[in-house]
């Protein structure tokens, strides 16, 4: 007597787990959705509640093609690691930390767009699935054949990035590279810093009217000494002042001002710069807020607006709220200047930690991205945002 496809089909028993669905559980047991379904009677919508037994059929599906497929798909097996999530973290920071994607941390887990993340829930994330492009590497290959002679320098009273890159024959850029560091640092005495030698090679520049006008001159002044020594001299003298002077020029160049800069210099306050940053930020009043929104469309949250604002301006800072909110130093209420930024807790039940930031434009108010507002508006630090304000930062 013949046995029937479904008397010969061996069915095996499975738990379901959080973030498992009918694909991934018949994917998993070599099966499809509609064989799962028929063999424990479900519908099309059911929900599948967790701790719930399903018997789901084993290799029943044949087709060469998906064969290969899966074949292919089991060789490259996807290491899980567990992550606890802890305060201030985003899915970003969390995927970029074990080299993966956003996307590859939702699907593993079953996370929708704008869900919140607890802190404390533990979540799985995929391991070393994202690979650097080639051509980010072969650009790291070639910085590294370009090795330049480095030198230690204890920095002493008075120095600057300039006159220390200017000592070495290099550029305020190279030695903040070398040494890692952000525009706006403030260098402390005594600190030993690695400075490449001989990077910076000035262009050289031909003379002919002004060394020959200058050798009649001296030529009358002093008799005795030969007319060679004198043009060799002169020529040297010229070539070294315009040395001077375009090094100065390239070093004006590089040395942008940052917004340290501005309030800690020892200098006058740049109100020009301020202006500039304020005036920039209320250019995108009305732009639709979306969470997680990085700009690129005309589209922002909290952090990403501020984030703009302050590229913009040469000012580097964290994408989100809370890292924010420790870049900087640390500016009391009353210290309060145009361009600083401020940090609010706009949770419900005031959990403690900060979600929400904006840039102060003066006069008790700040403009922000908001999003009970669905877009970047300008409110006032009374009342709602006086009470939830949780702290000042002026970006170095």
């Amino acid at each position: 007597m013949a046995t029937t496809s479904q008397a010969a089909t061996k069915t095996v028993k499975h738990t379901i787990k959080n973030g498992e669905t009918l694909y991934t559980i018949a994917h998993k047991n070599h099966t499809t959705i509609e064989e799962v379904r028929k063999v424990n009677g479900l519908k099309k919508g059911d929900n599948l509640k967790i701790g719930r037994v399903l018997n789901v059929p084993t290799n029943t599906y044949l087709s060469d093609k998906k064969r290969k497929v899966t074949k292919k798909a089991s060789k490259k097996t996807v290491k899980l690691a567990k992550h606890s999530i802890k305060n201030g973290e985003t899915l970003y920071t969390i995927a970029r930390k074990h080299h993966t994607t956003i996307e590859e941390v939702r699907k593993v887990n079953g996370l929708k767009k704008g869900d919140n993340l607890k802190i404390g829930r533990v979540i799985k994330v995929p391991k070393n699935t994202y690979k650097v492009p080639k051509s980010k590497i072969v650009k790291a290959k070639k910085t590294k054949k370009k090795s330049n002679k480095l030198v230690k320098h204890s920095i002493k009273k008075g120095e600057t990035l300039f006159t220390i890159a200017k000592k070495h024959h290099t550029t305020i850029a190279e030695v903040r590279k070398a040494n890692g560091l952000k525009k706006g640092v403030n260098l402390k005495i005594g600190r030993v810093l690695k400075v490449p030698l001989n990077t910076y090679n000035v262009p050289k520049v031909k003379i002919v009217k002004t060394t020959k006008k200058k050798k009649i001159k001296v030529a009358k002044a002093k008799k005795k000494t030969s007319s060679k020594k004198l043009v060799a001299s002169l020529s040297k003298l010229e070539t070294v002042s315009l040395e001077k002077k375009q090094i100065k020029k390239l070093n004006k160049k590089e040395d942008k001002f940052v917004l340290s800069d501005i309030f800690f210099s020892g200098t006058k306050v740049d109100s020009d710069k301020c202006k500039k940053i304020t005036s920039d930020a209320k250019k995108k009043l009305g732009k639709r807020y979306v969470w997680g929104a990085s700009g690129t469309k005309n589209t922002y949250d909290c952090s990403s607006f501020t984030k703009y604002v302050y590229r913009k301006n040469g000012i580097s800072i964290p994408r989100t709220s809370i890292n924010q909110s420790k870049h900087g130093k640390y500016v009391k209420r009353s210290d309060l200047k145009k361009g600083d930024l401020i940090f609010f807790d706009t949770s419900k039940r005031r959990k403690g930690y900060v979600n929400h930031v904006g840039i102060y434009l003066g006069n008790n108010k700040f403009i922000h991205a908001s999003s009970a507002k669905k877009k970047v508006v300008v409110s006032s630090l009374s009342k709602f945002y006086g009470k939830r304000y949780k702290g000042a930062r002026r970006p170095s």
